[in-house]
């Protein structure tokens, strides 16, 4: 199946991570080749990939929001189980996996997988069936960042499992008053991160499978944050837990 990458980051990243066949480019007729532009432009010359000037109304009906610049390649490549267990036990790093329990806006996928390339989370899990997936629309709001991650589809709870026999302890996000507040728990090690989707949060087989429930300290006059502002801000708390002696003024 072929699709349309648009927009001059995630065409970029598209290529820079050379996972994926790239059928062609296109390029909006008149576009000023600068910046990121000319870097796609130079890095597909390299590449031997065919690139075609078209008229920018031929590349508006492709897709909108484009930039100037689309790349026709091949669905996006889910990556097995066995690849995101080998990279968490090969890794120097205390495992970080996010399980996201049907996201249904791909904006909100899309910054959530922007915030976990940023913090080298070690796998991402969407259910197998529900939700949305890794769509055009879900790269570019991720600015490319789901072209360098290992995001596979899977049952969250049998994942779940998997993941607390190889060691990890398996954190539910969820805003309730029974809920652990976020810092008065121990989250230096191994984790699995589950965010529940936009209406109904976790649902209950998930949510029962974690072992702990977090919720985010608040005190503004908001009661919630929505789920991309939410697990952005566990993803970072968790990996600077993690990794506090980094983040130490030097003495």
């Amino acid at each position: 199946m072929k699709e349309y990458i648009y927009g001059r980051h995630p065409v970029f990243e598209l290529l820079k991570a050379g996972r994926r066949r790239v059928v062609r480019i296109l390029l909006a007729e008149g576009a000023q080749r600068k910046g990121i532009f000319d870097e796609i432009v130079k890095t597909a010359e390299k590449l031997n990939i065919p690139m075609e000037i078209r008229a920018r109304a031929a590349l508006d009906k492709l897709r909108d929001h484009n930039q100037g610049i689309l790349a026709q390649t091949n669905s996006y490549p889910y990556a097995d189980w066995d690849q995101i267990i080998e990279k968490i036990e090969t890794s120097a790093s205390p495992g970080i996996v996010l399980l996201l329990d049907v996201i249904q806006d791909p904006q909100n996928l899309g910054t959530l997988l922007r915030t976990a390339e940023a913090v080298g989370v070690h796998g991402i899990i969407l259910p197998a069936r529900q939700g949305v997936g890794v769509t055009p629309a879900v790269v570019k709001s991720s600015s490319g960042a789901s072209e360098h991650l290992l995001i596979s589809k899977h049952n969250l709870a049998q994942s779940i499992k998997q993941l607390q026999k190889h060691g990890l302890w398996i954190i539910g996000l969820e805003n309730t008053p029974q809920s652990t507040a976020l810092g008065e728990f121990d989250s230096s090690g191994a984790v699995g991160i589950v965010v529940g989707g936009e209406e109904r949060g976790l649902r209950k087989l998930v949510r029962d499978s974690c072992d702990y429930l977090v919720r985010l300290p608040m005190q503004g006059k908001l009661s919630s944050l929505n789920a991309a502002t939410a697990g952005s801000v566990m993803l970072y708390s968790i990996w600077m837990n993690q990794n506090r002696s980094s983040f130490s003024p030097s003495k």
